[in-house]
């Protein structure tokens, strides 16, 4: 099905398997060819919009905390409780 519709996401596949149980192949290649341009894939809320249904709400689950952001916080912290200098303090 994904060759149909842009699945770009973990939550795309579970819309799309809910879809897919609810309404058919056949009836989301019917609203793909609606809603697609030549050699287009649409997106699965366009689908989803030509089918009039409307989808549940997936979380998705995320694994482990960002590193990066974490460590950028860390930094940022760690600049704003430094004493101020003389220089920062007269302006």
């Amino acid at each position: 099905m994904e060759q149909w519709v842009r699945v770009q996401n973990e939550r795309d596949r579970q819309v799309l398997a809910w879809l897919r149980g609810q309404v058919g192949d056949a009836a989301i290649i019917a609203a793909v060819q609606s809603c697609a341009g030549p050699g287009m894939k649409p997106y699965l809320s366009a689908v989803c919009r030509a089918l009039h249904v409307t989808p549940p709400r997936y979380t998705v689950v995320r694994t482990g905390v960002d590193d990066v952001g974490e460590r950028h916080l860390v930094s940022i912290y760690q600049i704003l409780q430094r004493p101020r200098s003389a220089a920062h303090a007269i302006q």
